[in-house]
Order: C-alpha cells, then structure tokens, then sequence
C-alpha cells in the first residue's frame, strides 16, 4: 500500500504511541482519544517529551487515517470510539521491525545496544545480531524506512533514525537530469511533472500585465 511521506511530529508521535501499546498493553488496547492523548504526552520512553493537546491529536489521527495508517472503531459496548495503528499492514512490517521503527519514533535516533533494550517489551528473542539484521532490512528497501546516520561526537556506536518524518524539501521531486544544489537553491528550475518556477510564473504575470494594460491603453480609446 502506498504511503504518502513523510509525517509530521505530532503524526509520528501519534502513531508511535499506538504501536507501543498495541505491543505493551494489548488488554487496554485500541486507545480511546484521552489514553492516547496521554500516551502521546507521558514522561517515560520519549525523547523529546510533549504536551501535545487532544485536539491536535484529533487531527492528527484524521491524517493518519487518510494515509491508512491508523483506524477508529467503536465496537457493541464501547462507550466511545477507540483508536488503533495500521502501519503494520501499510508498510507490511514483521513484529520486529515494528518494533523497531515503533522506538525510533518515540525516542529518536538510537545505536543497535539502545534498540536491543528498549525493544524487549515489544517482542523476544531480537538480540543484536537480530536487530542489525532487521535495520539492515528496513534501509535495503526501495523506498528505505532506516538509515545509520553514522557515528556522532563522543559516541562509540553508529546511530540509526527512521526516515517516515524526513524534511519535506528533501523529498520534493527534481527535474531529470537537473543538479539538486540548483534545484533548491536559486529556485528556477521546473518540478517533476513541468511544474513552472517561481521565475517563469512571474514573468507569465508580468507578460499578462502587459497584455491588459495594452488592451485598456487610453490612447488607444
């Protein structure tokens, strides 16, 4: 299923918020909009912490739900609606790699040790070979979900991010065969699909200005 990229802060802190409880506390889950508004905001296991309010969650989960990565039901019983992920089954992920996109996004930007650890609650048996394993997996796909971001200051190990939220400039399409540096930086080269820049649409404007005020000339009256 395609997915449109990449997702907001608040999107990502929604739908990792999901994914965690889906795998820490099936019994209360789905989540009504209060537990996941309280998911989204608690003070352990994210990075940074957030004080997100519900109506941002609201609209959040509205997006999400337009990308179908996330669901609302309210079954016989249920006094309100509940909410639950589907990021699973839009990215066809196995558990382990749910699992680890799922700490990526509440905590940032992680070494393979960090992930060992704070992935034991959500699934058994991924040691480290096994969580190597499964980031290599998820940034050898066509469109990659992990990227190692390579080894910072005063670290001993690689670090590695998720790339669901990456800048938005970044992903915009470029015309064939043009040079990024160009693309982004003076501005006038056409987007993907011929797309006019910023110059060709104000030089058509000022050609139409032009045009009109030829038409209502008064020395031509």
């Amino acid at each position: 299923m395609a997915v449109r990229m990449p997702l907001s802060a608040v999107e990502l802190r929604v739908l990792g918020a999901l994914v965690e409880k889906a795998f820490t506390t099936p019994d209360s889950y789905p989540l009504s909009i209060g537990a996941l508004v309280t998911a989204c905001n608690q003070r352990t296991s994210r990075d940074p912490v957030t004080d997100h309010h519900q109506q941002e969650v609201q609209e959040a989960l509205a997006r999400l739900r337009d990308r179908g990565l996330a669901a609302t039901v309210q079954e016989v019983g249920d006094r309100v609606p509940k909410h639950h992920h589907r990021l699973g089954r839009a990215l066809d992920l196995r558990d382990e790699e749910l699992a680890v996109l799922c700490v990526l996004m509440l905590r940032g930007d992680q070494s393979v040790g960090e992930l060992r650890t704070r992935t034991e609650r959500y699934v058994t048996g991924l040691d480290l070979a096994r969580v190597e394993t499964t980031l290599g997996g998820l940034a050898a796909r066509r469109a990659p979900l992990a990227v190692n971001r390579g080894r910072p200051p005063g670290r001993s190990q690689d670090r590695w991010g998720h790339t669901l939220g990456t800048d938005e400039e970044r992903l915009q399409p470029r015309a064939r065969g043009e040079r990024a540096q160009g693309t982004h930086s003076e501005g006038r080269a056409e987007g993907a699909g011929g797309t006019p820049s910023l110059e060709d649409r104000i030089a058509r404007l000022e050609a139409r200005v032009a045009a009109l005020e030829a038409v209502t000339d008064p020395s031509e009256t």
